[in-house]
């Protein structure tokens, strides 16, 4: 039991300072002003991390990796402190670890954005927060627009993409632990 206590509360603290890390550098990459609600709170969560980070991998062009690095640190803590917890042995695995708990918290970020963005939409009061939303999620629901026409009226393409990245987080999940298990395991 207490295990399971560790472990969410790690999860929630990796989720919340990693993903604002992926955010960032998400942020970024669309050329997005941090001069808004969501910008400002990312930065507050992320700034202690990803500043000390840029002096040794400045930012080039659109992508900022010191915003990667900081989130994969942040996993490779959180798995770090799990393995202990666990006395594990296999510590060659946890960049890998690392890799796919950052790929899982991508999906879990795209998640979020996607259904902050439809819940928003619902509202129709244009607002900062809103468009902030509306800009992170085109770009992730336009391939499945061109698939997927609206059925009367209604775009279904949020609900493809969430159910579709659902399943990845589903696989992923069952590969971080086979990973994770194996290295407590010793193997």
């Amino acid at each position: 039991m207490l295990y399971q206590i560790v472990s969410f509360l790690l999860e929630v603290a990796a989720t919340l300072v990693g993903g604002a890390c992926l955010l960032r550098l998400y942020m970024g990459w669309r050329r997005m002003s941090m001069v808004n609600p969501v910008g400002r709170f990312v930065l507050a969560l992320t700034d202690w991390l990803v500043l000390p980070l840029r002096r040794v991998i400045p930012p080039r062009g659109s992508v900022d990796a010191s915003s990667l690095l900081g989130a994969w640190l942040i996993k490779m803590l959180q798995f770090a402190v799990m393995m202990l917890f666990l006395g594990g042995h296999g510590w060659a695995v946890l960049p890998v670890l690392a890799l796919l708990g950052i790929v899982k918290l991508a999906i879990s970020v795209a998640t979020a954005v996607v259904l902050v963005s439809v819940i928003m939409s619902w509202v129709q009061n244009r607002n900062a927060m809103g468009d902030v939303f509306e800009r992170l999620s085109e770009p992730l629901l336009a391939p499945l627009r061109r698939v997927i026409p609206p059925i009367g009226g209604i775009d279904l393409s949020p609900l493809a993409l969430l159910v579709l990245l659902q399943i990845a987080s589903i696989m992923l999940g069952a590969a971080q632990a086979r990973l994770l298990g194996g290295a407590v395991l010793g193997g």
